[in-house]
């Protein structure tokens, strides 16, 4: 993975932070307006200047379980082949590192927060039945578009992919593991990917 694209998580996080920032799933109709009201709140968290850095990365770890589909995310990221192409308990397996090495990626950028701001834009439709979170991270460094997409399970509303800029985060993890599998097995490529 790019150095750039590691750098981008840090905006990912700050956005992240603030839509994650619930203890339940979304529904529809308040995720727009849910997200406004917490933008202020959860940028204080990263103000707090009496929270250690492992404190505030197992805020972010807890944060960040409720909104964010992970198990969709991995399979998403593997492929449809390759992830039919492993067993049940395999597949479990790399949903759960993958859950992790994202989670690990956002909480190690908490300490590069510098004051960024963050404006909700518009919450639209999406690929017919999704939705997208169209948001603006505003910086001394510039602006960056940083849009969220959703999906519906059961009711409630799960973040499956995040677009930075026009890029989406899933592809780029299925296009480093397709770019591995055809060099490698599975249980080879993920060996690699675990050890990163």
């Amino acid at each position: 993975m790019s150095n750039i694209f590691k750098d981008s998580l840090l905006k990912i996080l700050i956005i992240l932070l603030t839509i994650s920032s619930s203890s339940y799933a979304l529904k529809k109709e308040d995720i727009k307006t849910q997200m406004e009201n917490k933008i202020d709140k959860v940028l204080l968290i990263l103000k707090d200047k009496s929270l250690s850095k492992e404190e505030m990365k197992k805020e972010v770890i807890t944060i960040v379980d409720d909104t964010f589909d992970f198990d969709l995310m991995a399979k998403i990221a593997l492929g449809k082949d390759a992830w039919n192409s492993i067993d049940e308990a395999k597949q479990k397996e790399f949903s759960e590192v993958f859950e992790d090495k994202i989670k690990k990626s956002y909480s190690d950028k908490l300490e590069l927060y510098n004051d960024q701001k963050v404006k909700i834009l518009t919450l639209e439709p999406y690929n017919n039945t999704r939705l997208q979170l169209k948001t603006e991270l505003i910086g001394k460094e510039g602006n960056y578009s940083i849009n969220y997409n959703f999906y519906e399970k059961n009711g409630e509303w799960f973040i499956y992919d995040i677009d930075l800029v026009g890029v989406s985060i899933i592809q780029t993890y299925r296009q480093q593991f397709a770019g591995l599998l055809k060099e490698k097995s599975f249980d080879e490529m993920f060996k690699q990917f675990k050890n990163q």
